[in-house]
């Protein structure tokens, strides 16, 4: 006798891909998960005809693949709203930087603590994350029951022992968490890391597998800089150092500019982009990142938030609704980008970007269950005449209702069942004054993109 099901979801609408990955929706479907992984899509009759452990009856509801998102800083959920309205320079150096050198791992885990209960809130399931003490993060992530592709952050500044370390959290949390955490080597960039740096990086990377995670092109002004100073772009300088050899995320790209496409076009490895449109408009960047260039030479652009110093939100929804929207600004064309075309963004080049193409991003057997039902009978999302924009222009990140992760019921009906917000917020409130002193003057670096 089969044995039952872990999960059986009925009654909903699922958002599906075909072969050649183009969004369609499959209506009074059933979901049956087993052992973590989508067993089959089917109607909902016969999903209620299955035997499980656990029934969700999702009438009126959609099921998306869960949003991932593909450059956060997860624990700077506890310095949101702390360095307001200031230029890139002076965010950096008079606020952000100052306050970082009194990280604790206690600090890094509550803010993590944080931002996890945040993204589960708002449908995200996985998480691309870039920053320091990151075995705190490892453990928040082991514990909640979120995915998450992690990396140790460090600058040339800190010595070899910065990329070491960097290394050796790769290696130790590599496939961790059942397999939930993958791991990256995260050099910062290439104004705070040196060449030589990068081209070891990028050695270790090859000899162990590993994926790189790091800041690049992120505005024009980066990208005037280094062809000032080095007479290459961000871009460039990864091609020569080698690090485009290897699988790389780079986050934001605002600043590529017409000569790197073809530098990305020939790239050897898995190369993607992580655009986070919210903090480019907060900073008041002239440019966005080329979404449609990118598409057009194959490189996948996933949505991100960055962290919620800069962005204050991680809600990526939001980053799929203003990917929609900047874009047909910016190309001064209403039919790009399309809803259906930012739902791609926000499922499937999401998942390609941070390596998980293979397993996540698509609701269909074999992928793991990492999905989110979405409530749709609010007076915001009425009446439904187009599903895709409904979606991606009238629905919001509070209307997920339940998110799943591996099979596992995160949030029901908005209840968190892995994380007590609460207790979080109030030890992070006790340390928040030792957190942002910053009358020390010290900076655990110089952001500065000219010498």
């Amino acid at each position: 006798m089969t044995q039952p099901a872990d999960l059986v979801i009925t009654g909903c609408t699922v958002l599906v891909h075909d072969e050649q990955e183009r969004i369609g929706f499959q209506e009074d479907a059933g979901i049956v998960v087993r052992d973590g992984a989508v067993a089959e899509v089917t109607s909902a009759g016969a999903a209620r005809r299955t035997p499980a452990a656990e029934h969700i009856d999702a009438a009126g509801q959609v099921a998306l693949p869960g949003f991932v998102n593909c450059h956060t800083h997860a624990p700077m959920a506890a310095l949101r709203g702390l360095a307001e309205d200031l230029p890139t320079e002076e965010w950096f150096n008079d606020v952000v930087w100052p306050v970082e050198t009194n990280l604790t791992p206690r600090d890094v885990e509550l803010g993590a603590r944080l931002a996890c209960a945040e993204m589960i809130r708002a449908g995200v399931t996985c998480f691309a994350d870039h920053y320091f003490a990151m075995d705190a993060v490892a453990a928040v992530v082991a514990e909640c029951g979120m995915r998450a592709l992690l990396g140790e952050a460090y600058f040339s500044s800190q010595g070899p022992e910065g990329r070491e370390r960097s290394l050796e959290f790769a290696l130790r949390h590599r496939g961790a968490a059942g397999g939930r955490i993958t791991t990256a080597l995260a050099p910062h960039a290439p104004y705070t890391v040196t060449d030589a740096d990068l081209a070891a990086t990028a050695d270790l990377a090859r000899e162990h597998g590993l994926p790189v995670h790091l800041h690049a092109a992120e505005n024009r002004e980066q990208t005037d800089a280094s062809l000032a100073r080095h007479g290459a772009t961000p871009i460039e300088i990864l091609e020569r150092t080698g690090i485009l050899g290897t699988d790389v995320l780079i986050a934001h790209g605002t600043g590529i500019v017409e000569r790197d496409l073809p530098v990305l076009a020939r790239a050897e490895g898995r190369t993607a982009v992580a655009s986070a449109p919210r903090g480019y408009l907060k900073f008041a960047w002239p440019t966005t990142t080329p979404v449609r260039a990118l598409r057009e030479i194959g490189v996948p652009v996933g949505l991100a938030t960055d962290g919620a110093a800069s962005n204050n939100s991680l809600d990526v929804w939001e980053s799929m609704a203003l990917t929609s929207l900047i874009q047909k600004s910016t190309e001064r064309d209403p039919r790009w980008l399309t809803a259906r075309q930012a739902l791609h963004h926000a499922t499937v080049q999401s998942a390609q970007a941070v390596g998980l193409g293979d397993d996540v991003g698509r609701i269909a057997p074999g992928r793991r269950a990492d999905l989110v039902l979405v409530d749709l009978t609010g007076p915001h999302t009425q009446p439904v005449h187009d599903l895709a924009a409904t979606l991606v222009h009238s629905a919001r990140s509070c209307d997920v209702r339940t998110t799943v992760v591996d099979g596992r019921v995160l949030m029901r009906d908005r209840e968190l069942l892995t994380l007590d917000v609460p207790a979080v917020v109030r030890e992070l409130d006790e340390r928040l004054p030792a957190l942002t002193d910053r009358s020390h003057g010290r900076r655990i670096q110089e952001y500065g993109i000219q010498d």
